[in-house]
């Protein structure tokens, strides 16, 4: 993934930046990548733009289920369906 580097910052600087920091993610939606000892640690983000990728997990993950769904009804016999009331009786 290319990141570019003025959206780059030290953990130190944005522990004294916080506010500022927050205020330039707000305005510019542009999310700010965290380094902690040379490497990436964290990222912040817009809520408006978590909110997106929120909603883009949750459409894969329903497109996960809905494929393995389609998996077993393909191999869905309903000649060998068990009635509830048989399996009372037992």
């Amino acid at each position: 993934m290319m990141v570019d580097t003025a959206q780059i910052m030290p953990i130190t600087q944005l522990q004294k930046t916080l506010t500022q920091t927050v205020r330039k993610i707000s305005e510019d939606k542009q999310p700010v990548f965290i380094m902690k000892n040379n490497a990436m640690e964290a990222v912040i983000m817009s809520f408006d733009r978590y909110e997106r990728l929120a909603e883009l997990e949750e459409l894969e993950e329903q497109k996960e289920i809905y494929s393995m769904v389609q998996e077993r009804m393909s191999h869905y016999d309903a000649s060998k369906n068990v009635s509830w009331s048989s399996l009372r009786n037992k």
